[in-house]
């Protein structure tokens, strides 16, 4: 019998077992490849910016009017919230996948505390930490496996997961004018 060309997940659009299965083959055959990923980001006026990405739709990062901005889209905190739990999903689902393992529905909750008093360098300067000081990831997984394997499953996906590393650890910037 031979393998389906899709791996059913349950609540989840199947993805393309044997693209994931490519995709890992890639990865071990050149472990130290490194991509480079960019954005094009436009001010629109007050708080609002249109983030051109590939050949997608910009996508819009505003201010909440407690904020001074218009609400029309996350905030850029919010924003950095979306794409860590869009991370550790995905990672999920290809781990779940690449496991043999079907989900019945996947839910993350993110929380992140952040001191906003310094209003962008402009407010409050005094020592304090800038950014999120702590953030909180709740995953409610159903699937086929005990408990155990999905808490395994999680601790895995984290561990290699590109947004929470970069959340966890420093990473070298630099902003320079052009």
């Amino acid at each position: 019998m031979s393998e389906p060309a899709t791996a059913l997940t349950g609540c989840l659009a199947p993805i393309d077992k044997a693209g994931l299965e490519d995709l890992i083959a890639k990865g071990k055959a050149d472990p130290k490849a490194v991509k480079t990923l960019k954005c094009k980001t436009v001010a629109e006026g007050r708080f609002r910016h249109a983030n051109y990405i590939r050949d997608l739709q910009p996508y819009i990062v505003d201010e909440p009017p407690g904020l001074l901005g218009d609400d029309t889209a996350p905030n850029p905190s919010e924003a950095s919230l979306a794409a860590l739990g869009s991370c550790i999903a995905v990672g999920l689902h290809a781990n779940a996948i690449h496991r043999g393992i079907t989900i019945e529905s996947l839910e993350l909750e993110l929380e992140g505390d952040l001191n906003i008093t310094a209003v962008w360098g402009t407010g409050d300067v005094t020592e304090k930490p800038v950014g999120f000081t702590d953030v909180r990831v709740k995953v409610n997984m159903k699937a086929d496996c005990p408990q155990d394997e999905i808490d395994a499953l999680i601790e895995h996906v984290c561990q290699w997961s590109p947004v929470f590393n970069t959340f966890k650890r420093p990473v070298n910037m630099v902003a320079t004018a052009v």
